[in-house]
């Protein structure tokens, strides 16, 4: 038997969460995309609503889904809900962007560096304490500095949140 208790607990937490998504929406989906950040891929997420229908309906069509593809599924729908409800999303960026958690900027989120597809909690981190030495003058001194590989800094580059920072610190003369 399950103790009536229990049940009241769990309708007592239901009842917050709801409070919260109603009346402080972005800091409650700031905060579930933080808990729920390993199934958050900001390459896919950060592309609107038709990306992430298409996510939805590629995930829907599988004949096998496998827990993470419902996750994904499951973050996407939140994803649409929150940008049907008027919030958006800010790009990843290197400077701006938190290791692990989400940001609120100016009304909306910033996905963190590790919500990136190829970049783990550990490379995160890393370039979490790296840029607290200072900006990085190019990418060489970024993978020298936080000690990532050239794989994560060719993530960061292909979904801009590197901005304009160059390959190499040496200037061309010609």
């Amino acid at each position: 038997m399950f103790p009536k208790a229990h049940a009241v607990a769990y309708v007592t937490m239901a009842l917050r969460i709801a409070w919260f998504k109603v009346h402080h929406p972005l800091p409650f989906y700031a905060t579930y995309f933080s808990v729920r950040a390993d199934a958050f891929d900001s390459s896919v997420m950060l592309g609107g609503k038709a990306a992430l229908k298409q996510l939805i309906r590629e995930i829907d069509a599988m004949e096998k889904k496998t827990a993470k593809d419902e996750d994904r599924a499951v973050i996407a729908e939140v994803c649409l809900e929150m940008l049907a409800r008027g919030y958006t999303f800010l790009p990843v960026d290197l400077y701006a962007s938190d290791a692990l958690h989400f940001t609120i900027e100016n009304g909306a989120l910033r996905p963190p560096l590790g919500s990136l597809p190829g970049v783990g909690e550990a490379a995160a981190t890393a370039i979490g304490e790296a840029r607290r030495q200072g900006p990085f003058a190019s990418q060489e001194e970024l993978i020298s500095r936080a000690h990532v590989s050239r794989a994560v800094v060719e993530v960061l580059s292909q979904n801009g949140a590197l901005g304009d920072l160059p390959p190499s610190a040496q200037l061309s003369l010609f």
